[in-house]
């Protein structure tokens, strides 16, 4: 152990892109170091699919590493350049999933209005659909929110699926009303950032069986991380924040979102040791 560094267990990174090219050039020995072989610092992680290729990425990964498990849907972003034939792709992607029983979740899937030019009605028309499709195969969704609460919501209300708010960087009204509807709140290591009052505000609104730790990486590295490649690793520093805001230790709050990660996914918990 290196000399003021407390060592934590069982971290479940509940979003992660271990597809995107930032990790092209040490993708698996970084997976190796994270998820294998003795003392490693992560329990469970969950990839959060963002199109075809990224859920194909997602389904081989959870092959190889018994800790890792996946998604499938199409993000937001992506809907531009989604086929006619869309919606028969998620129904092979999930089958293809469901083969090796590692399918936790429809998502990286909603709304981003945060840039012009995307074309909001058929973002509305593919993120509905997918939860449609979510609700109707028992799976939560992983929602991307991104300005474009009010119309997000609106489809929550809905559809009322299970899930988590992935990212939370709403108002602590929104993520209560997230909670009423039976859903969990996800945050990244923005939570940790200087100028995080509004989610940190979130997080202390929010009850804690309902929160869920999340890097996002390789995005929203935490201090004193900030404006480098994120790892699963890393979710400690968000860890120390919430913890904080919470009243309880930091392995505590590793334990507790865990069991909120494993209950809401569906994923077999195992009791964490007690150090005697």
């Amino acid at each position: 152990m290196r000399k003021g560094v407390i060592e934590i267990r069982r971290i479940f990174d509940s979003h992660c892109h271990y597809d995107d090219s930032a990790f092209d050039e040490d993708r698996y020995l970084l997976l190796d170091s994270l998820l294998t072989g003795e003392g490693h610092p992560v329990d469970k992680m969950l990839h959060a699919a963002t199109d075809e290729r990224s859920s194909l990425f997602g389904i081989e990964t959870a092959r190889r590493y018994e800790n890792f498990y996946t998604s499938v849907g199409f993000h937001p972003e992506n809907v531009g350049s989604l086929p006619e034939n869309w919606r028969d792709k998620l129904e092979e992607l999930y089958f293809k999933a469901s083969e090796i029983h590692k399918l936790c979740a429809v998502g990286e899937i909603g709304l981003d209005h945060h840039y012009e030019g995307y074309d909001k009605d058929k973002q509305a028309e593919v993120f509905t659909e997918q939860v449609r499709f979510a609700v109707q195969k028992s799976l939560p969704v992983i929602v991307h929110c991104r300005d474009a609460t009010q119309e997000c919501m609106d489809i929550l209300r809905e559809y009322r699926p299970e899930g988590v708010m992935h990212c939370f960087s709403g108002s602590a009204e929104t993520a209560l009303e997230v909670v009423e509807l039976g859903m969990y709140i996800g945050f990244t290591g923005a939570l940790a950032f200087n100028n995080s009052k509004k989610a940190r505000r979130a997080c202390e609104a929010v009850p804690i069986n309902r929160l869920l730790l999340e890097t996002d990486c390789p995005y929203m590295a935490p201090p004193p991380y900030r404006g480098k490649r994120s790892d699963s690793s890393m979710i400690r520093e968000t860890a120390k924040v919430m913890a904080q805001i919470k009243g309880v230790s930091l392995q505590e709050i590793i334990d507790i979102t865990n069991r909120n990660a494993c209950i809401l996914f569906g994923i077999e918990q195992e009791e964490p040791e007690v150090d005697i």
